[in-house]
């Protein structure tokens, strides 16, 4: 097991070398390589910035999700009118993201205290249009709040949005 500094640290690095490089903002279905599998790297959503720092640290979230969904499909949401697991965009879709992490120990109460976030826990919000956002905490703080990256329509961004939306 790696230990926690260095995992902390490889999330960070690959949430962060997202910025500037992924600049258009690209949810749609794609068929994709298994495992591993990305879009482009210039492309992606919320959710890729999530998958792709962890699998910067050598964590497959893609393999994780499409696997517990196969054991578990009905504790996860069921929004999208599959009857089976799909793993070319399971892990792409931030409700099932936020069941996986749940379901295996790692949610932890909603705060508005800044200093309850830690660098690289995974935050998610509910958007004004009712969608669900993700975004990484950084460790970088401006204003007594950390920043997050995320990419909300606009590329992989840093900023400060930890508080922007419920």
């Amino acid at each position: 097991a790696q230990p926690e500094a260095d995992l902390v640290a490889r999330l960070l690095e690959g949430a962060e070398r997202q910025v500037g490089v992924t600049v258009v903002y690209d949810g749609s279905y794609r068929r994709l390589a298994y495992p591993g599998g990305d879009v482009p790297p210039e492309r992606g959503a919320c959710t890729d910035v999530v998958v792709r720092a962890y699998g910067n640290a050598g964590i497959d979230l893609q393999v994780l999700v499409h696997e517990d969904m196969r054991r578990s499909f009905g504790a996860y949401p069921k929004a999208w009118g599959l009857s089976r697991p799909d793993r070319n965009i399971d892990h792409r879709r931030v409700p099932n993201l936020a069941t996986f992490f749940a379901r295996h120990g790692e949610a932890l109460p909603v705060s508005r205290d800044a200093a309850d976030y830690r660098p690289a826990e995974v935050v998610t919000w509910r958007l004004p249009n009712g969608l669900l956002h993700v975004g990484l905490v950084s460790a970088r703080v401006e204003g007594g709040r950390p920043l997050v990256v995320h990419d909300i329509g606009a590329g992989t961004l840093l900023e400060d949005v930890l508080f922007a939306w419920p």
